[in-house]
């Protein structure tokens, strides 16, 4: 229970938290004086090294005790710092463009999203609290937490969610270019005729077995019936009822048979192939297709995965140009 709900803190963690750190490259056990400074401005805001240090504490701690080389730590580290630096700055910036225009929240809203993740969860209150405090998270920090992904989400709505259009068209598309999801599988009905290799079997012996079932194939090129075979020579307990192993898709067999059966038609039979088991010889009956999910059940499907992708992609598109708009300074 408490795994499904540590993905969900995770995201809202990794959405709107993410943030800087100033370090020192000291060696560990020597203490570093740290002073508070600003790191960044943003427009009229100011990102502090305290804000970073704060939010960054538990990304650093983890890298720390990844264990790498002094080199490669430091080259991490620097990495993460410019990463979540953007982040924060693209979160002053979201927070700016929030506040220019109006945007509200109350705490009903809170409240509703934090009891439908809790019935989705099926979590008590208890449950809740104990889950927070194993991510190291408060009540409080929590709620906030909520909050910011909520204003983010109606920000989203009016810059761009509001703009975007899914025709019949794309979502057809979609379909067509996605035939393992949506298309109907093949079924092979497959029988087969065996002879057992013992275990100890020299080189001779095998030859001996494999000539005889060569014997086999010939006879069945030249029109005998493969069940009639199958129980007269199969030392499989199915040879009794033709060497009938039933309906199978291709991912359900093992990649020897797979292989072997995958271009073959109705009536077709291989080889004879060395298996694990022995000498076998597998009979495709019939193809069967399965019938896949019809366009108008998974319209509705599709169009979601297609607006959120495009979704993500025009909101980035905008950040980025609010990013080109807005006046940005990094303080080293």
């Amino acid at each position: 229970m408490y795994k499904r709900f540590t993905c969900l803190v995770y995201c809202i963690i990794y959405i709107s938290c993410f943030s800087m750190f100033e370090f020192s490259f000291a060696a560990k056990g020597e203490s570093a004086e740290v002073v508070d400074r600003i790191v960044a401005v943003v427009n009229d805001d100011i990102i502090t090294l305290f804000e970073l240090n704060r939010s960054f504490k538990p990304y650093e701690e983890k890298i720390r005790k990844l264990g790498y080389s002094t080199d490669k730590e430091h080259k991490m580290l620097f990495k993460v710092r410019e990463d979540m630096l953007n982040r924060l700055i693209d979160q002053k910036l979201k927070d700016q463009e929030i506040e220019r225009l109006k945007i509200k929240i109350d705490e009903r809203e809170i409240d509703q999203t934090i009891e439908r993740i809790k019935e989705e969860n099926f979590y008590t209150d208890e449950d809740l609290r104990h889950t927070l405090a194993n991510e190291g998270l408060t009540m409080e920090e929590y709620r906030e937490r909520i909050k910011e992904q909520i204003l983010r989400t109606k920000l989203i709505n009016l810059k761009v969610r509001s703009k975007i259009v899914i025709t019949k068209e794309d979502i057809t598309s979609y379909y067509n270019n996605h035939p393992d999801k949506y298309g109907g599988k093949k079924k092979y009905h497959i029988y087969n005729i065996i002879i057992k290799v013992p275990l100890f079997a020299d080189e001779t012996e095998k030859d001996k077995i494999k000539a005889r079932m060569d014997e086999i194939l010939t006879e069945l090129k030249a029109g005998e019936s493969f069940e009639n075979m199958a129980r007269t020579y199969s030392e499989s307990s199915l040879g009794a009822e033709g060497g009938d192993l039933g309906l199978f898709r291709l991912d359900e067999l093992s990649p020897q048979l797979r292989n072997a059966i995958k271009e073959m038609q109705a009536g077709e039979f291989t080889p004879v192939l060395d298996t694990d088991q022995g000498f076998q010889i597998f009979f495709v009956k019939e193809i069967v297709k399965t019938s896949g999910k019809p366009l108008e059940e998974v319209s509705p499907e599709i169009e979601k995965i297609l607006f959120n992708e495009i979704v993500e992609k025009k909101f980035q598109s905008w950040l980025e140009e609010l990013r080109n708009q807005s006046a940005i300074k990094i303080i080293k």
